[in-house]
């Protein structure tokens, strides 16, 4: 299929279930269905668990990304304010000086 092709959630589970539960194997499937193994074995690892423990999951990977980006404004204003704090020290020994 072509790239960035989105699948929805029952899609993914009835695959994975081809896989666990009927046995079939993932090169097999995958064939079938016209998606890569890497993709089915990655959709293995994800919905072979039950789903509050993937719902969990899922809220602590977006919990880390809206974290990693806070951090991230965060250091950009520190990085500011440093830069700041350098120039109006120069500036205040020039007028000291004057």
């Amino acid at each position: 299929m072509s790239k960035g092709t989105r699948y929805t959630t029952e899609f993914k589970q009835e695959a994975v279930n081809q896989v666990i539960k009927h046995g079939y194997s993932v090169n097999d499937v995958s064939e079938r269905l016209g998606i890569s193994s890497k993709t089915l074995y990655a959709w293995t690892k994800t919905f072979s668990k039950p789903p509050k423990q993937r719902d969990n999951e899922q809220d602590l990977q977006t919990q880390i990304a809206q974290l990693q980006r806070e951090l991230k404004r965060v250091q950009q204003e520190r990085d500011i304010l440093k830069e700041a704090a350098v120039f109006f020290a120069v500036e205040s020994k020039n007028v000291t000086r004057s």
